[in-house]
């Protein structure tokens, strides 16, 4: 039987089996009976008990009953010890055995306590519709026992009155011992919903961030791997450089294979942890932008930066982020594919009009080496400015160059 959320093993003894199958969907999927607890046992007991004690005290008032002859006391005593050993089958047949002991009570003092026991039994484990039929036509036949069977020092009226309560009495309570439990199994549905709810959005989250990571490795090792391959085509090239020119580009390429690897290895680290990076360095945003620049101007490029935000440092940080890698990709994707050109990135923007980031270069002169791309990198990014609400455009431009434009909110 499967664990509910809020039952430890230990205290489920204490719960009445049949509740344990509802809380319990494997169980009643397969459609198993539900096996006695231990509380079970001791409420069976109990009740057995109780129909004995009953009918044992109806059987001293059959002796004082002259109107009971000696005959019928004799099988109303036999009858109701076949109905208090039918009390061990009220869990099975609850309908069935209420069925069966509305008609002997008619005829039976002392299967009385057992006909009570029924009727609870049967307002615990059916709906209402059965419990009002079989206890309606319990109350009815009250009136006709004590006119059949009448009591010797009780007047007509009030033992009519008494056992109709009675008989009322155990539907009733019946009956709130089943909303009772069907408010528990509302109460254990809702948390266990609440705890697959619960590990689905951190399962959501894990693989949004998950995303995140891998959109961060695409935008940060494509433009170091660039670098590599920008000046390691140039020394294939030009295997006549100056010794300075080949001594600064093996610099670079020092530099660009180290600080690849150690990206790399913080991101790996953090896929194998499954959580977000919140130890390693800080996300770049707007204000390093002037470092990007000049570590492309350092790898040889010419970019001209047109740097127009009066404080960098209010640019919330994720539409930072968000324009850093913008121009970031744009100038990947220029050194790849239009070598040599000048490069210019413009950054415009106030609080209220939004922040715009605008990558522009012209056509290259003479053939340009094809560069292997796949083109996600621009489709990430228009993912990307898409998710922080702004939008992103790009392509070829009339003059022939090739442009990356994009506004994102600042609120």
């Amino acid at each position: 039987m499967g664990e509910t959320p809020a039952l430890s093993t230990g205290r489920r003894w204490f719960f009445p089996s049949a509740l344990l199958h509802e809380l319990d969907p494997d169980a009643a999927r397969a459609g198993r009976r539900p096996r006695r607890t231990a509380r079970d046992w001791a409420v069976d007991f109990s009740c057995f008990l109780l129909a004995v004690v009953v009918g044992v005290t109806a059987v001293e008032a059959l002796a004082d009953n002259p109107h009971v002859p000696d005959g019928l006391a004799v099988a109303d005593q036999v009858t109701g010890a076949l109905a208090c050993a039918a009390v061990w089958l009220r869990r099975r047949w609850p309908l069935g055995l209420a069925v069966a002991l509305t008609p002997l009570g008619i005829f039976s003092d002392t299967s009385g306590g057992a006909g009570l026991i029924a009727l609870f039994t049967l307002a615990v484990h059916r709906p209402f519709r059965y419990v009002a039929w079989v206890g309606g036509v319990n109350v009815a036949l009250v009136p006709l026992f004590y006119w059949v069977r009448p009591e010797a020092d009780v007047p007509y009226p009030v033992a009519v009155l008494f056992a109709g309560l009675l008989t009322v009495a155990a539907v009733g309570w019946g009956m709130f011992v089943r909303a009772k439990r069907q408010l528990m199994v509302s109460l254990q549905d809702r948390a266990r919903r609440a705890e697959t709810e619960a590990r689905l959005r951190a399962e959501q989250a894990q693989r949004l961030a998950r995303e995140a990571i891998a959109r961060e490795m695409h935008d940060v090792l494509a433009h170091r791997l660039t670098l590599l391959s920008v000046h390691a085509g140039a020394l294939e090239f030009r295997p006549d450089a100056p010794p300075a020119e080949t001594a600064r580009a093996a610099g670079v390429i020092r530099e660009s294979a180290h600080e690849a690897l150690q990206d790399l290895r913080e991101i790996i680290g953090v896929l194998r942890a499954g959580e977000p990076d919140d130890t390693g360095r800080p996300q770049p945003t707007l204000a390093a932008l002037d470092t990007l620049v000049a570590e492309s101007r350092e790898a040889g490029m010419k970019v001209s930066l047109d740097h127009r935000v009066e404080d960098p440092a209010a640019v919330p940080s994720s539409v930072g982020r968000t324009a850093y890698r913008i121009a970031q990709e744009g100038l990947t994707n220029a050194r790849k594919h239009a070598p040599g050109t000048d490069v210019t990135v413009t950054v415009t923007g106030t609080p209220g009009t939004g922040l715009t980031v605008r990558v522009h270069n012209p056509p290259p002169e003479g053939e340009v080496p094809p560069v292997p791309g796949s083109g996600q990198g621009l489709i990430g990014l228009t993912e990307r400015a898409t998710l922080a609400g702004g939008r992103l455009e790009h392509g070829p431009t009339p003059q022939g160059g090739f442009e990356v434009r994009a506004w994102l909110p600042w609120g």
